[in-house]
């Protein structure tokens, strides 16, 4: 999916790719590279010159207990996607889990916001134990703003903030990122 982020920037493809496990999936990327046929089309893709700007990035993850399965091939109507990355402050990802699993998630629907799905990183260099990484599925930007806006200002959202934080925040200073993305049209989730 190209990525729209406040830069306006989109020069960056994100995918989501499901594996039985680790092993699995170095089985299939191991098969992949080495696959003819692959070598064809990067060579042709290249032809002008390489297509990359840097080496791809991955994050192994792991569904949280409260992630929808992941639906695919699913006819709808034209939506964008919202990536969020949530860093918790030291110690509080269960806390922050808590707080979605119990809340946010409901709070979400009840404002006009689709879950794709909710994931944690399972490597500690990406994150594993202090990020929560998800998708949701909006009409559009604007409506996606909308939503946000409106689910800030519910007073069931802010009693449950204020109740889940009276320790302090759950995610660290600048802990929230968010970018928009555009599925592009060989994408099976649209």
């Amino acid at each position: 999916m190209p990525v729209h982020d406040e830069d306006g920037a989109a020069n960056t493809l994100i995918y989501v790719i499901a594996h039985k496990s680790r092993d699995a999936a170095k089985a299939s990327w191991k098969g992949f590279v080495g696959d003819p046929e692959w070598h064809a089309a990067r060579d042709a893709s290249e032809a002008n010159g390489k297509i990359l700007a840097e080496k791809p990035e991955s994050v192994f993850m792991k569904a949280t207990d409260y992630s929808p399965p992941v639906k695919t091939g699913v006819e709808s109507p034209e939506r964008m996607f919202l990536l969020r990355t949530y860093l918790a402050a030291e110690g509080k990802l269960p806390a922050l889990h808590s707080r979605f699993r119990d809340h946010t998630v409901a709070l979400f629907s009840k404002h006009g916001m689709n879950h794709v799905g909710y994931w944690e990183p399972t490597d500690e260099e990406a994150g594993a134990g202090s990020k929560l990484i998800y998708i949701l599925s909006v009409p559009s930007e604007e409506s996606g703003e909308a939503s946000f806006a409106s689910f800030r200002q519910d007073p069931e959202w802010e009693k449950v903030k204020e109740e889940s934080e009276k320790d302090g925040s759950l995610t660290a200073p600048k802990g929230v990122k968010g970018i928009y993305m555009k599925p592009v049209d060989f994408s099976p989730l649209r």
